[in-house]
């Protein structure tokens, strides 16, 4: 009810809240930080067959992660100081194929739908988060991971689809987050000392946010984890 009449939350924070509100006054000197899983525009398939809302919107950053880790993981034992992996997922998760993720037909045309395709995308950025924040945990290393919806924000990003980019360019700053309030999410799970020690949680507008049961499915994400490392593996050797 807090987030729908823009009233703050536990957090202390809102979906009115900007990137320079939930910063202020923050030292984050010596703080390691990944910001991944940002969002690119919607095609079909990639020239490997790979389907390109999965290609670029979980699995490009899924690599981006898996290089960066190591160093991370060094960093936060030299420096006794946390790391933190954040995940910019969406809300569009909880539209998806009837299965989650279509790990047997990720690079079939037969059936796909945009839309469907973008939600699997969001949902494998979300359980990308809680299965690296299970096997952090697991190793007892000083790194937490994190998932997050920015909410809807006025961008370019409708900049090819006509009347809709209108439509969002003339009535978007009434119902949409400015860039300022687009980020703030993203900069308080970096940086707010709120966050310390928090892992494997799905925020919005700066708050935990419960999320639906297919986003919690453990084997579902191990399966998505397993399936992911195959696939960057033959990227990184072809």
């Amino acid at each position: 009810m807090w987030r729908l009449l823009g009233r703050r939350g536990p957090s202390g924070y809102s979906s009115s809240s900007t990137a320079e509100e939930v910063t202020e006054g923050i030292d984050g000197s010596g703080l390691t930080a990944i910001v991944t899983g940002i969002a690119f525009a919607p095609f079909t398939l990639s020239e490997d067959g790979i389907e390109l809302h999965f290609a670029t919107n979980h699995l490009g950053h899924f690599l981006l992660t898996h290089l960066l880790l190591e160093g991370m993981k060094r960093t936060a034992q030299e420096t006794n100081i946390e790391g933190r992996i954040i995940i910019v997922s969406s809300d569009s998760y909880k539209l998806t194929y009837h299965e989650g993720i279509r790990f047997d037909r990720i690079n079939d045309e037969l059936g796909y739908k945009s839309i469907l395709a973008y939600g699997q995308s969001k949902l494998a950025n979300i359980l990308h988060a809680q299965e690296l924040s299970k096997q952090l945990k697991h190793e007892d290393v000083k790194i937490t991971v994190n998932a997050l919806h920015p909410g809807g924000i006025v961008t370019n990003i409708m900049r090819y689809q006509g009347f809709l980019d209108g439509l969002v360019a003339t009535l978007g700053k009434y119902v949409l987050k400015n860039v300022q309030q687009g980020a703030a999410t993203t900069c308080y799970l970096a940086l707010h000392p709120q966050v310390r020690g928090v892992s494997g949680k799905f925020f919005v507008d700066s708050n935990i946010t419960e999320v639906k049961s297919h986003a919690t499915d453990e084997d579902l994400a191990k399966k998505l984890w397993d399936f992911s490392m195959g696939l960057i593996k033959v990227q990184m050797t072809s």
